[in-house]
């Protein structure tokens, strides 16, 4: 059994979640209400998405410049990232670092240029499909399983030679498969659990967390009840995702992506709205919002306490809580 004291290895450990849906879902104070449970709670950075693939160009810069004006605005809770050294600074002054992410590759609108812009102003990894086929691949929820266009091909040189993460969550098979085939950087799963464990189309398979772990990524739990295989996302049930996978490619290769959404009506509404992003059988929109639970940010400390339980080694621990995160942004971030 650990001796560690698990308060103190959660107030030092670099805690990343590497997905927080923000969008414009319910009210603005709700949405950074939020952030400040999870810095309260331990978390020192958070990856926000900006976009998703029903976004247009215009609507993601727009996106982009009021959560920037918020956060810059706000610079002694949150310290916009540029940087790796940025996220350790923002830990030693007590701020929460951010950084942006896109659910999908529309906003770059077929120009590869963007790729570039986008990296500038804060946006560090994209996903390639949200859930339908778009100009890269095909989603999770397509009903064939196209791989990778060409435009996905050199999007994904591009990403590579500007740093920016290549990202499979909510990705058809076979363009993931691809994605590792194409990339030099490590490719990651930002927000996605195992389907040896829950069979849900938005989860991946092993091969897939194999192909992942051989080129050197990471996948980030997701602490949605739809896809832990636990209708309360309680604490074991996000340790049963990380066993899993940290048995099959080892601890290196797990991380957080909680996907916390502080909302649930907002959401619920939104998806409502957007039935073709969500096909019927297989979503939010076939499941009473009441029953769809959260990880919540009041678990962080459990989460480190539960795993110490488990016996899991201190190196280990701080893996899972952010450094594996940390190591691929380091080898990526440009």
């Amino acid at each position: 059994m650990n001796s560690i004291n698990p308060i103190d290895l959660h107030r030092d450990a670099l805690v990343w979640d590497m997905v927080i849906p923000t969008l414009d879902l319910g009210a603005e104070e709700q949405k950074y209400a939020s952030l400040s449970r999870m810095a309260a709670n331990g978390c020192n950075f958070v990856s926000l998405t900006v976009a998703v693939d029903w976004d247009g160009l215009d609507d993601t810069i727009g996106n982009i410049a009021r959560e920037r004006a918020y956060f810059l605005a706000n610079s002694d809770k949150y310290h916009l990232v540029e940087t790796v050294e940025d996220i350790l600074t923002a830990k030693q002054q007590n701020k929460l670092a951010v950084s942006f992410h896109f659910q999908g590759t529309n906003p770059i609108e077929y120009d590869l240029n963007m790729v570039e812009t986008y990296y500038k102003l804060g946006v560090r990894h994209m996903l390639m499909a949200y859930n339908t086929k778009n100009a890269v691949g095909d989603g999770c929820y397509e009903l064939g399983d196209g791989g990778l266009s060409r435009l996905g091909v050199r999007l994904i040189e591009e990403m590579n030679r500007v740093g920016m993460i290549a990202d499979g969550s909510h990705t058809g098979y076979r363009t993931t498969m691809e994605m590792f085939e194409v990339s030099k950087d490590p490719v990651i799963f930002s927000h996605s659990n195992p389907h040896a464990i829950c069979e849900h189309s938005r989860n991946i398979r092993d091969d897939q967390i194999q192909a992942c772990a051989a080129s050197g990524g990471v996948i980030g739990i997701t602490g949605v009840s739809l896809f832990l295989g636990d209708h309360q996302a309680s604490t074991n049930s996000v340790i049963n995702n990380i066993k899993y996978i940290s048995d099959l490619v080892g601890p290196q290769h797990v991380g957080l992506g909680l996907d916390y959404i502080a909302d649930q009506q907002a959401l619920a509404q939104k998806i409502d709205s957007m039935t073709a992003w969500t096909p019927p059988g297989d979503a939010f929109e076939f499941q009473p919002q009441e029953t769809v639970k959260y990880f919540q940010p009041e678990q962080l400390p459990e989460l480190t306490e539960s795993l110490l339980k488990c016996d899991y080694s201190e190196s280990d621990i701080r893996g899972f809580l952010g450094e594996n995160w940390l190591r691929v942004a380091s080898q990526v971030w440009k």
